[in-house]
């Protein structure tokens, strides 16, 4: 078991683990124990239904949060001619082609949080996939990451969109703001993710779909949301 520091326990011991908490109060409650010197993540947890065997119930796309997640987004595009001009117009920190893929492949360049490409440069940055993949940064349409309009999805990407997955056990983990964030923002940001999700429910889930929620902090202990009260919002 790992240890966990004594700041975490203090912190523990406010949240009742048998509880499930109104949103109003587990805000609240997640913002006392988010105490870390830094302005902690405050992260929504779900755990769906789905059968993670069956691949046609993954879930893969992505949510927009009304508020941003609080974190500055640096975004590359891989893109070429028009296309390049108008991701850089937008804001892009990062946009190339052959040279981004040449950066990533040989200097390990990872600096970015999302990659957005033309359905075009695919062809050239299918080779990255094992660089990629794995941490989430691949272009995909099923995602809006590979797009004609970049421009679109730039702006989009920085003012509050972000990707969701499950995970190999059916969760999806969410930053949903800041713990500067005033209550009311994180309320609308938890309440908007949360619906947005129930709209991505794979139609061969049987019985529920989401079926716990838990609100925390980066180094805080988790909070059980009450669901009922959570989907009536």
């Amino acid at each position: 078991m790992p240890k966990h520091s004594k700041r975490y326990l203090e912190a523990k011991k406010l949240v009742d683990r048998t509880k499930y908490y109104d949103l109003d109060e587990a805000i609240e409650l997640v913002k006392k124990t988010a105490t870390a010197k830094f302005d902690e993540t405050i992260e929504l947890h779900v755990q769906t239904g789905i059968d993670y065997r069956k691949p046609e119930q993954h879930i893969r796309g992505t949510i927009v949060l009304p508020h941003g997640t609080g974190k500055e987004v640096r975004v590359l595009v891989f893109a070429k001619g028009e296309k390049a001009k108008e991701a850089l117009e937008a804001g892009a920190d990062y946009v190339g082609a052959e040279d981004l893929v040449e950066k990533i492949e040989k200097e390990g360049f990872l600096d970015f949080d999302v990659a957005i490409a033309t359905p075009d440069m695919m062809r050239i940055i299918g080779r990255l996939g094992k660089v990629l993949g794995p941490r989430g940064l691949m272009p995909s349409p099923k995602s809006g990451t590979v797009t004609q309009e970049v421009a679109e999805a730039v702006k989009e990407f920085k003012k509050g969109r972000i990707e969701i997955r499950t995970d190999k056990t059916g969760n999806i983990h969410i930053p949903v703001g800041k713990r500067s964030f005033d209550n009311e923002k994180l309320k609308e940001n938890i309440i908007a993710a949360i619906k947005q999700i129930m709209q991505m429910k794979p139609a061969g889930v049987k019985g529920h779909f989401i079926k716990k929620v838990v609100l925390s902090s980066t180094m805080g202990p988790g909070i059980k949301l009450d669901l009922q009260s959570l989907l009536r919002e």
